[in-house]
């Protein structure tokens, strides 16, 4: 990790001839590179917070639902396929499913219903959205299914023995308990949908976010400026570190409540 890191700070003082500048760092405040941070951050928060609670109802649900067993396991597996099942694979699956022409579409269709008559457009920032969920909400499965492992019986017994009614407990007790690992996962979603880039660049190449931003300046014909690709770079890497450290922080804190 320490060789391209500093290979990212060293281009990116560089310019084209290869001449020391901080005008990369000045472009950082660009609109263009504005706007791309700020749709990076909305798609992030919005696939990170929908991954988070639908993730947390499914692994609630299948866990301390009283569901049979057997839900756990199907759970369980699907989540640990999904959720590594992203880039072009899982664009493509979503353009031949939900696209255009895709067969789900096509079957909508033929009773009437056309989705993108309604405005919807897969090849966008809500396509974008929409796809990130399919390994979002899984990936928050296998995160938050320890932390609820981890609610003693006792605890919960102990509530009703004072009076709680199951509400209560949840309030007083078990969410409490949950909120440092809940806020933890949403934190390292934000993360893994902050730095995708296969999976949009396949879907919306378009879009303008800042991974696809890098590549236009790293490869592009016309917004070729590398150093200031390696800058936009350096900016994510300020983002991530800051997402890895608030998760490292708040699940040492969860930590504190599974070991007692």
């Amino acid at each position: 990790m320490l060789i391209p890191t500093i290979y990212l700070v060293v281009g990116s003082f560089r310019d084209n001839a290869g001449e020391f500048t901080v005008q990369n760092y000045a472009d950082l405040g660009s609109d263009l590179t504005r706007q791309a941070y700020l749709t990076s951050i909305e798609i992030s928060l919005v696939t990170a917070i929908a991954g988070a609670i639908l993730g947390f109802l499914l692994a609630f649900a299948v866990i301390s639902g009283g569901l049979p067993p057997v839900f756990r396991g199907a759970l369980m597996t699907f989540s640990g396929v999904a959720s590594n099942f992203a880039g072009i694979p899982l664009a493509l699956a979503f353009i031949f499913t939900i696209g255009r022409t895709g067969l789900v579409t096509a079957l909508l269709d033929l009773f009437g219903l056309d989705i993108y008559g309604a405005g919807f457009k897969l090849f966008s920032k809500l396509g974008i959205e929409i796809v990130y969920l399919y390994f979002q909400f899984p990936l928050m499965v296998l995160i938050i299914a320890p932390a609820i492992d981890g609610l003693r019986r006792d605890w919960r017994e102990a509530s009703e023995n004072m009076g709680a009614s199951s509400a209560q407990y949840w309030r007083y007790v078990a969410l409490p308990i949950l909120t440092p690992s809940i806020l933890g996962a949403t934190i390292l979603l934000f993360g893994n949908s902050f730095g995708a880039q296969a999976t949009a660049f396949q879907l919306a190449p378009l879009v303008n976010i800042a991974p696809l931003l890098i590549g236009r300046q790293l490869s592009g014909d016309v917004l070729h400026n590398p150093g200031l690709g390696y800058a936009l770079a350096m900016g994510m890497v300020v983002i991530m570190g800051i997402t890895i450290l608030g998760y490292s922080l708040l699940q040492r804190r969860s930590e504190r409540w599974l070991r007692r």
